[in-house]
Parts: structure tokens; sequence; C-alpha cells
């Protein structure tokens, strides 16, 4: 499936991005294995006795420069289940990212995972971590910067070929990360959620620098992933159009847990 040449650059319409979404989702319901996956890789998030997995955060305290930036956060997030982390600059949307992604440690509370059994025994290691920056390579080709990732992350899912596609970069592999626009960057980085495979995405202000389209096909594979049993937590401060996502307000004071 290819949604433009191979070598143009234009960005396909909202309507013909959710199309191709509706038929990608169709096609792999029919045959998962065309994308490298099987049924343990699209329900890796179910235990042997059936328990789904829990991400859970108790009262959950961060810092930056040695200052308070949040204190009593709490959620309680089930397989198949999104959080959306809002709030003013500086309230520590990021920071509460990187304390559940693992990359800052907690000034007080939990982040635990439940149910993830020996495959995905901690947070850390059950988590794609997309920050404001792409941390990709400009001098790399898009493939190589994607092949370096998938083998440091291990858990491959689909090709980088079939990942691009996905993001609407199929054709554009062989060029040179640097040559990317904007929104073309980002959605490479977009990609790397793709290659390989880990339950939870931590996403933080994932849809910055991109367009109409492809924020919708951004939504679409969010959905894709909450329906195969993921968990996603993102930090925006706009709509990313996952319908019954949870809600956490941040701000000056401690946020309760979200209903």
């Amino acid at each position: 499936m290819r949604w433009f040449g191979a070598n143009s650059f234009a960005t396909p319409t909202a309507g013909v991005v959710v199309a191709h979404i509706k038929s990608f989702l169709e096609e792999f319901q029919r045959d998962k294995t065309q994308f490298c996956c099987d049924a343990k890789l699209l329900r890796r998030i179910a235990l042997d006795d059936g328990e789904s997995m829990r991400l859970i955060a108790e009262n959950l305290s961060g810092e930056r420069g040695g200052e308070a930036v949040f204190a009593g956060v709490g959620f309680d997030l089930a397989a198949g289940e999104s959080l959306t982390v809002t709030g003013p600059n500086g309230a520590g949307k990021s920071t509460l990212l990187r304390v559940i992604a693992g990359l800052l440690p907690t000034a007080a509370g939990n982040v635990r995972l439940d149910g993830g059994g020996e495959e995905w025994p901690t947070v850390a290691a059950s988590s794609h971590y997309l920050g404001h920056q792409n941390a990709m390579k400009t001098a790399l080709s898009v493939a190589e910067n994607l092949r370096f990732w998938q083998d440091f992350a291990g858990q491959p899912q689909l090709g980088v070929g079939e990942a691009l596609e996905m993001v609407g970069l199929g054709g554009l592999d062989h060029l040179p990360y640097g040559y990317l626009s904007t929104g073309q960057r980002r959605r490479a980085a977009i990609a790397k959620l793709l290659v390989s495979y880990r339950p939870i995405w931590l996403l933080d202000e994932p849809t910055a620098g991109l367009d109409k389209a492809s924020e919708a096909q951004f939504s679409a594979l969010m959905r894709v992933h909450l329906e195969d049993g993921g968990i996603v937590i993102a930090a925006t401060h706009l709509p990313l159009g996952l319908e019954g996502a949870k809600t956490l307000e941040m701000g000056g004071s401690p946020s309760p847990m979200p209903c």
C-alpha cells in the first residue's frame, strides 16, 4: 500500500489519510502476519492468566533543578486506555513524562507497571518515549536512522519501509534525514514507534510541526495501538483525536487521580 508517488513530497489530504488508515485496519485484521506480527506481538499486554497490564502512578512528584515542579500526580491506566496531559508551559508536563519513562528520578511517590510479566518487567523497558527532540542523525539517511533505533530497541514490529509508508514518507527512506522538512522529520521520528514494539507510548507534544492531514494520520496510528492493547500518555496543547481519553490538568496545585 503506497499513499503517493515514491519521489513525491506532497502531503495527502486528511480524507485520503483516513481512507488509507481504514484500508490498513481491514488488511491488518485479515492478515496480521503481513506486517511481521503474530498473535503474541499483537496482544503482548495479556498475561498468561488473562489479567491486563496496568500503568499506575501514586502521589508522584517531580523536580527540575532541585525545585519542585509537580506533586501529588496519580493515574491508573489499563490496556487500551490513554491519558492526555495538559497545562501551561512550565507546569511539568515534560518532566512528568521523563519521570514515568525513568529518565528522571521521582522526588516522591511511585510509578509501576502491573501485569507486564517477564517480557515487560518495568515501565522503562515497556515504553517508547518521543520527546521534543526527534533524536535522529541529520547526516544519516532516514532508513539508517530507523534501522539503528530498531536494532537498539529490539522487538521488531514493522519493517522500515512499511513504517515510513504508515507515516506518509514512503519512498523517502534513502534521503538524508537533514533534507526533510520540519513536519517530515517529525513523521520520521514517529516511525520509530512502529519499527519496534513497546506497549506504552509516552509522547511529548507529538504533533508539533505536523499539518492537519498528518495529525489525522497520527491519531489513527494511536487508535490502532490502543485497539491492540497499548497504553498512550501524551502531553499536548492540542486535541489528539483520542475519544474516551482520560485527562490530567497540570498546574500549580497537586493533580488529582483522573476518573
